[in-house]
């Protein structure tokens, strides 16, 4: 099947918030948590860089009328977790998260980012949990969930957890080599899945999910699994692995399909969304989430420069 998907515009703008240093920029990675009769959505932001130039990154979150997603209820007072310490893997980021619901807690899974010599950074896949309805979180350990191993040897990020069938899934991105860039190292990462029982012991493939289509070191992130008409679907983004900022190189929405969740058949004509003829997309659109709420699907999405000025929101059509 083809989604038909109509946007419904830019809904939230981390440019115009005021009285948060921590949060002058961007808002990355849409995941949500429907409460009551709002919709608590987590993104990841960054304060004004250092002296020299170098960025961190926070999880937040603002609060969507259930009964409009366009309009804001609560942007949050603080970040959702805090920095780690000197020399953990989370000491300069956490960026993006997902959440998800386990009993009286909710588990928030993110990727930890910390700087390197060679390379301008790493990231490691780490977990924590909330007892005030995912306000605030404490770390479950100092050290990651997930990190790099003999077939992961690179970057772990962009956790997307989901449960179906009273098993946990754990779709993520890993790196798979490190490209030379007129002097800059660029990171090639390709879809990848884990299975859990319980949500913290893990068990990988260790093997892509999503065959290339751009070219061989297309990157890819984002996964979002759902379930609808009877299959698993999977939204995710690609790109080129190279020269890809803020021209038409940059990310794009895909799609898969799957009956079994473990083998994809992907076909991007599908995805049903794409770049605006103007404005804040039109140059690239960007992480994927979807939420299944009231009878309607929803999809939340990035813009131009990977969320640097907000997210928006679409609707599934009949």
């Amino acid at each position: 099947m083809t989604f038909n998907w109509e946007k419904l515009g830019k809904v939230f703008d981390p440019t115009a918030v005021t009285g948060r240093p921590w949060l002058k920029e961007f808002a990355q990675a849409p995941a949500t948590l429907v409460i009551d009769d709002f919709v608590r959505v987590y993104f990841s932001c960054r304060p004004a860089a250092d002296s020299a130039g170098q960025y961190v990154s926070y999880s937040a979150f603002v609060d969507l009328d259930r009964s409009d997603l366009t309009r804001i209820v609560r942007v949050a007072d603080a970040p959702i977790l805090g920095l780690g310490e000197r020399g953990a893997f989370d000491e300069f980021g956490v960026y993006p998260v997902s959440v998800i619901r386990d009993g009286d807690r909710v588990l928030a899974y993110y990727g930890g980012w910390t700087r390197c010599v060679s390379i301008p950074f790493t990231v490691a896949i780490g977990v924590a949990e909330s007892h005030d309805q995912g306000v605030s979180f404490s770390r479950l350990g100092k050290g990651p969930l997930l990190a790099s191993n003999p077939r992961d040897p690179f970057v772990l990020s962009g956790p997307k957890v989901r449960r179906f069938g009273g098993r946990w899934y754990l779709w993520y991105v890993a790196g798979t080599a490190w490209l030379e860039n007129g002097g800059r190292p660029e990171a090639v990462y390709k879809i990848r899945m884990a299975t859990s029982t319980d949500g913290l012991n893990w068990s990988r493939t260790g093997k892509d999910l999503l065959e290339s289509r751009l070219e061989a070191d297309e990157c890819q992130a984002s996964p979002d699994v759902f379930f609808h008409a009877g299959r698993y679907h999977m939204l995710f983004c690609f790109k080129h692995s190279l020269d890809f900022r803020n021209n038409d190189r940059g990310y794009r929405i895909g799609h898969a399909v799957s009956d079994d969740l473990l083998h994809w058949q992907r076909d991007d004509t599908q995805a049903g969304l794409d770049i605006s003829a103007s404005g804040w997309d039109d140059q690239s659109v960007a992480y994927p989430h979807v939420l299944a709420l009231d009878g309607s699907t929803y999809l939340f999405y990035l813009g131009n420069q990977v969320g640097r000025y907000g997210f928006g929101l679409a609707r599934l059509q009949a």
